[in-house]
Formats: C-alpha cells, sequence, structure tokens
C-alpha cells in the first residue's frame, strides 16, 4: 500500500528501535481524515497499533452532527477505520473530565472577559495528560495523533525531542500545541509532521477509507453551532448581565446584554450607531461595560504573558533580554518578529509591527524563527496587552 520511502518516514518519525512489532503504538483517533491515516501509517509500518477514542462530550447531541470532534458520528467513524486497518479500538468515556477541565475553564474565561483558547486547554489536560496515562497503562512506547507539527531527536545525547513546525505550513497546528511539557513530547509522535494534507487525503483514499473525503472539523467541538453565548447561559443562566457599552472617549452609546456576546476586536452586530466604524476595545467583567472605539485603539504593541510553558532546552532563563524571536498571536496568522523580556518575575514580548485586537485569554507561541521546521520555544496565555 504504502512505497518504501514512506515506510521508512514513519519508522523515522517514531524513533523506536529494533523490531517494530516488539513496539506497542497508541493511536488517538478522532475519526477525522488526519487520525485515521496516522493510525493506517502507524498499522502499515509493522508497529503493535491500538486506537484509542475520547468521547468528551454528549454523545446525543453529537450524533446529529457532523464535523465535530469526539463523539457520535467520528466515534462511530473511527472504530470503522480501526476494523478496516485490523487493530483493536477502544472508546473512552471523559465526558466528566473533559466538562471539568475544558469546558469550565471555557465558561470562566469567557465570563472574565477573556478569548480563551479551549482547544489548547484540552490538549494541555485530557489528551495530553490523561490519554497519555492511559496509553503508558496500554504499555505503550509513543502516543501517536494526527496533529500536523513535528518533534525531532536532539543530537545532544538527552533523549529529548524538540518541537518544529511541520512540512505543510497551511495546516501548521504548534499554536495548539505550545502548552505541552518536555515529558508529554518525549512520548508523542506525529507521522503527518512532513507530508501534506492533500497526500494525506490522498494515503485515505489508496488505503479505501470511507472517511476519506471526510471535511475537516472547524468549530469548537462543544459549540453545536459556534454560538459561545448559548453555551454560556447553559451552563451559567446569571450570565447575561446587562451593563453599557461606552466609547473609549467616555461616551455612552447604549446598553448591552451581557459581556459574553463580545469579545475584543468585534465590528458587526454591537447595536450601536456613530458615524465611524467602531469596535470592541475592552471588556470590564467587574462593571459589566463594553468599551469601543475607532480600528487604531485595538493596536497593542506589547504583551505579558502568564502560565509560561518553555519546550525547547535551555530555560526561559536563557532568553536574554529583547531576546529577538518570531511569535504568532493567533493560529491563522503567520509568525511575526518579536523580542522578549523578563524583568521582575514578568515576561514581556514585544511586538516589531504591533498587532489589531488581542485579548487575554489568546496564546503567544514562541518560535526560533519562521517557516517549516521552525523550533517552538515556548509560550503562554496574555495576561494583558499594552499600547506602548
Amino acid at each position: 500500500m504504502f512505497d518504501d520511502k514512506t515506510i521508512t518516514m514513519v519508522h523515522d518519525t517514531l524513533g523506536l528501535p529494533g523490531d517494530p512489532a516488539s513496539h506497542r503504538v497508541v493511536v488517538a483517533m478522532s475519526g477525522g481524515v488526519d487520525s485515521s491515516v496516522a493510525a493506517g501509517l502507524v498499522k502499515a509500518a509493522g508497529f503493535d497499533a491500538v486506537g484509542i477514542t475520547l468521547q468528551l462530550y454528549d454523545h446525543g447531541q453529537a450524533i446529529a452532527r457532523k464535523g465535530a470532534c469526539c463523539a457520535g458520528q467520528d466515534i462511530h467513524d473511527a472504530r470503522q477505520v480501526a476494523e478496516q486497518l485490523g487493530m483493536p479500538h477502544y472508546v473512552l468515556d471523559y465526558e466528566s473530565r473533559f466538562a471539568d477541565a475544558v469546558i469550565t475553564d471555557f465558561v470562566d474565561s469567557y465570563l472574565a472577559g477573556e478569548t480563551p483558547i479551549p482547544c489548547v486547554k484540552c490538549n494541555q489536560t485530557v489528551k495530553f495528560a490523561d490519554l497519555l496515562t492511559q496509553a503508558r497503562e496500554l504499555g505503550a512506547d509513543a502516543l501517536v495523533t494526527g496533529h500536523y507539527v513535528e518533534n525531532r531527536l536532539r543530537d545532544d545525547g538527552s533523549g529529548h525531542f524538540d518541537m518544529l513546525t511541520p512540512f505543510d505550513m497551511a495546516r501548521d497546528q504548534s499554536y495548539f500545541l505550545f502548552a505541552t511539557t518536555q515529558e508529554q513530547l518525549d512520548f508523542l509522535r506525529f507521522p503527518l509532521a512532513r507530508i501534506s494534507k492533500e497526500q494525506t487525503r490522498q494515503f485515505a483514499l489508496e488505503m479505501g477509507l470511507d472517511i476519506a473525503a471526510k471535511p475537516d472539523s472547524q468549530d469548537i467541538c462543544f459549540v453545536p453551532d459556534g454560538n459561545y453565548a448559548d453555551v454560556i447561559r447553559k451552563l451559567r443562566p446569571d450570565a447575561d448581565r446587562p451593563g453599557e457599552i461606552v466609547h473609549e472617549d467616555g461616551r455612552v452609546l447604549g446598553e448591552h446584554g451581557g459581556i459574553i456576546n463580545y469579545t475584543i476586536g468585534q465590528r458587526r452586530g454591537l447595536g450601536i450607531a456613530d458615524k465611524n466604524p467602531l469596535y470592541v476595545s475592552k471588556l470590564d467583567p467587574a462593571s459589566a461595560t463594553v468599551y469601543v472605539g475607532p480600528k487604531q485603539t485595538l493596536l497593542r504593541h506589547s504583551v505579558e504573558l502568564k502560565d509560561l510553558n518553555w519546550i525547547a532546552d535551555g530555560g526561559w532563563s536563557s532568553l536574554e533580554d529583547a531576546t529577538p524571536v518570531y511569535v504568532k498571536l493567533r493560529s491563522t496568522r503567520p509568525a511575526a518578529q518579536a523580542f522578549v523580556s523578563q524583568k521582575d518575575g514578568k515576561t514581556t514580548v514585544t511586538l516589531a509591527e504591533g498587532e489589531y485586537g488581542l485579548s487575554p485569554g489568546q496564546a503567544c507561541v514562541i518560535y526560533q524563527h519562521q517557516g517549516p521546521g521552525a523550533r517552538v520555544l515556548g509560550g503562554g496565555f496574555i495576561a494583558s496587552a499594552s499600547q506602548k
């Protein structure tokens, strides 16, 4: 099915010595094309492959919704792929854990006026912590996922791995994996790191998988229609606290029905009139005030980070004052030049060109350079953003 070059690539990526059949490898299978092909590559390379799918949120609701992750139709698809590949497959009920570690955190963050990234929290807790523990308990030597990111063994003899951006930068998922610890990274493997999405779909066709043309998941899995506010209201009925919409110059322009309906940088649906385009520039949960202003008021030149995680060797202390780096502040934007400095226990990232619409809660991922094969140094979540 796969040529020798592809099989060699899989062996190199997994880096497990000796007879592949002697190594058990657990594959996290979401039911999508990427994780299914990752499972197929591991199986074809001769490893003792075992598939695991996590049921993360309400199964009944998910059955009616395609294109989500880890529930309903996707669990069925993952099970079917495992059967086609001839590998054992298990479904683990992690709904309670997911609700506590991811959904509750998402709601709390929104109510605090932040813009949370639940996919990072999910990888950080459920997928790369709980699932990794489960894989070890099954006697696995590695946990494989279908993420487009690369981990590469360092040449310093430490046995540790670095995280790098993949060959297909259009599919780069390192932004969502920056919170991975060194221990987790040393156990994880990403066989799609060196191929494109087009090649992945072609592999799925060659493997005869029914999900070869399945569309990619777009929305947050537990937000069925993309309406975050409805999810928050369901869990926190008191979330719709009304307040004022205030212009940056002090004028009260109107009222709103709850800050959960707004995010920093939002332009449409503000429910106010002004002769110039206005954007949400700040949210104040304490007073339930939504501040708006012209686009220029959204420009930020530096961010202070919290909940730091360092992946590369050397640690945060290895950064000298104003160390030149590249950072991603949104998953869909290319990394941009910046400078990192530390003082009085605070880590500040100064943006060379500035950025619009930054919000507390967003991730700031730090890279050594741009493009494919860029080493991920680490990152953190934005605690605050400054115009200076």
